[in-house]
């Protein structure tokens, strides 16, 4: 079931997308959405008689994270090789504030404090209920279901700074979406970047070294998650700098694409 956030007037609204996606996650032309009663999170799913073509609604983040984006460094071997440092033994956690979160199609803004941002690729996990102290074999019964991020990071800042909270903090550094798939096999799904059309990422979820369940029983050991809450789960090799004026993609199979738009910050 593929769950979006939308905007078809003054206020966001919830809704269930129906109709064919293709394999380079683009919807048909006749995809409708049908909207919900009200948050999914909070309500359930509960559909409405209402339904509207999904080509005349506007597509905004699928969620708003309540409290907290819980983000995973160096998940993947090849790219902590190309940072030049090793793998670590645990997950490497950090905390994005859900300020940074934007939708498909938002600008990603360029900051005046960097001068060297870079894209992240990745699938994210959206956390359904209250958890913590999840062991693995019980993770799929928190995770409401998945979307697409980038993880972006002002890299000069990172080095700079050696935590992460400034370099990957700032508004519009979260773009996720387009929409939730609650119904999906994560264990090896391609994840790939292309900038402005040229393939710069291209990594499996196979390669990760800690898996989503690891990744959630490691995470809800230390704090306690909440529905909406969202884990970004690492990004393969291959990031690299984007410029004002880039377009950015990000597709993850199963899900779809995340498309941005760099803009110089005024």
């Amino acid at each position: 079931m593929r769950i979006a956030r939308f905007a078809n007037g003054d206020d966001p609204l919830f809704g269930v997308i129906t109709g064919d996606v293709d394999d380079n996650g683009i919807p048909d032309d006749d995809c409708l959405i049908t909207v919900l009663a009200g948050d999914p999170l909070h309500v359930g799913i509960e559909p409405t008689s209402q339904s509207l073509p999904l080509s005349e609604v506007r597509l905004l983040a699928p969620v708003i994270p309540r409290s907290k984006i819980v983000a995973v460094g160096r998940n993947y071997a090849t790219h902590a090789a190309e940072m030049g440092t090793d793998v670590p033994d645990e997950p490497l956690l950090f905390i994005k504030p859900n300020t940074t979160v934007v939708g498909p199609g938002d600008p990603v803004f360029y900051p005046r404090q960097s001068q060297d941002v870079h894209y992240e690729g990745e699938l994210a996990v959206v956390i359904s209920r209250i958890c913590r102290e999840v062991p693995k074999q019980k993770a799929a019964d928190v995770i409401f279901g998945y979307t697409v991020a980038n993880d972006v990071t002002a890299r000069d800042l990172q080095r700079k700074d050696v935590q992460f909270t400034r370099a990957k903090g700032f508004d519009s550094f979260c773009p996720l979406g387009p929409w939730i798939e609650t119904e999906l096999d994560v264990s090896d799904l391609a994840v790939q970047t292309y900038l402005n059309g040229d393939l710069k990422q291209d990594g499996r979820t196979s390669d990760m070294v800690f898996d989503v369940p690891t990744l959630i029983e490691q995470i809800s050991a230390v704090m306690t998650l909440l529905p909406g809450d969202v884990i970004l789960t690492g990004t393969p090799a291959g990031v690299g700098p984007m410029e004002p004026g880039d377009e950015v993609e990000v597709f993850v199979q199963g899900i779809g694409n995340l498309n941005s738009k760099v803009v110089k910050r005024d």
